[in-house]
């Protein structure tokens, strides 16, 4: 009799352990689950989780925020061809680092004949131009890229 009763506690607790490791979230989802498929192996499968990417190197961060900065000014002040070859350079770089580094260096030597009439608009084209110029080359440097002549 006392066999009996310590292997009834037994079966309660492994079931009360495996509604902890389900959560109370999926419960109801996961009962659904063994009714449908009557499979108790498939209701206490993990979910599946989306991949995530990985994270980017801090300087390629920078340099993506530094392009989307100048991109967004040139967009602003008219320069739509300019601005789309610094956006389209810098999603380059999430798939391919380095092909992405040299558009980007590249559209930055074809800048160079953009004009806008104000003094002042044109320092901060030039502070932009050479804030986004410094991270191209620092990541450069970092991947020990050559630049292409």
């Amino acid at each position: 009799m006392l066999e009996a009763l310590v292997g009834a506690v037994v079966v309660l607790l492994v079931i009360a352990g495996l509604l902890v490791m389900i959560g109370p979230g999926n419960i109801i989802r996961r009962l659904k689950g063994i009714r449908r498929s009557q499979s108790l192996l498939t209701a206490f499968e993990a979910s599946h989780t989306p991949d995530v990417p990985p994270a980017l190197n801090p300087k390629t961060q920078r340099v993506i925020v530094a392009a989307a900065r100048l991109s967004n000014w040139l967009r602003s002040h008219g320069q739509d061809d300019s601005a789309r070859e610094i956006r389209v350079a810098a999603a380059r770089m999430t798939g391919n680092e380095p092909s992405g580094l040299y558009a980007l260096n590249a559209a930055l030597r074809r800048m160079r004949v953009v004009n806008i009439s104000s003094t002042s608009d044109q320092e901060r084209l030039k502070a932009l131009a050479s804030e986004l110029r410094t991270a191209v080359q620092d990541r450069f440097e970092q991947l020990e890229l050559l630049p292409r002549p």
